[in-house]
This record gives C-alpha cells, structure tokens and sequence, in this order.
C-alpha cells in the first residue's frame, strides 16, 4: 500500500469520480482510505454526554483503495506511486510520471 495519510488522491471511479482530497486515514486490513469530503453519509445519532442535542450527522465513510489514485500537483494529474532506494541507501516514494519524490 503506497498511499499515506495527508497524500491527495482523486477518485477514480463510482459516484465521486473526479473529486480530490487528503487522505484522513487509511485503513490497511480492509484496504481501505477515508478520504476528505468524499463518501459522505448521514448517520442517525442519539442524544449522548458527547453529542449533547444528537440528530443527523454528517461524515466520510471510507472507499476502496482500487477507487482513488495519487494526485501528482508537479504535473497536474494523477500518478502511481513507487519505492525507490537512494545512494544513501534509504528509500523514498516516488511518483512514476515524473520521478518527482514526495515529502514524508
């Protein structure tokens, strides 16, 4: 899994297709990310100690990784993202459309 919480994804398929956003969280075991402002759904909460007035909350739900794809902002399109290992012998994530390294 090459995609990391704060990366920008656009979503490549289904009903938010073409939308980007950060990267809240990701989920590794269902192989999954929750991704800003996509997905959103409304979950009915009752009244509790932290949620005082309940009703209809709003938020993300996580999508597929197959779904959504890093956005490289150098070259202003989407991109895959690979490993490579430096002189120094640490390695990097590296974008495959342009050799561009992300900051970590």
């Amino acid at each position: 899994m090459n995609i990391k919480k704060n990366d920008t994804v656009v979503v490549i398929t289904g009903k938010y297709k073409g939308r980007r956003g950060r990267v809240l969280r990701v989920y590794p075991q269902q192989e999954r990310v929750l991704v800003e402002g996509v997905n959103i759904i409304k979950r009915h909460t009752r009244p509790s100690a932290r949620n005082q007035q309940g009703g209809i909350v709003e938020r993300e739900a996580p999508i597929h990784l197959s779904n959504v794809m890093p956005w490289c902002e150098a070259a202003g399109r989407p991109s895959k993202i690979v490993r490579k290992r430096l002189a120094d012998g640490t390695r990097v994530r590296v974008y495959k459309i342009n050799q561009e390294t992300l900051n970590e």
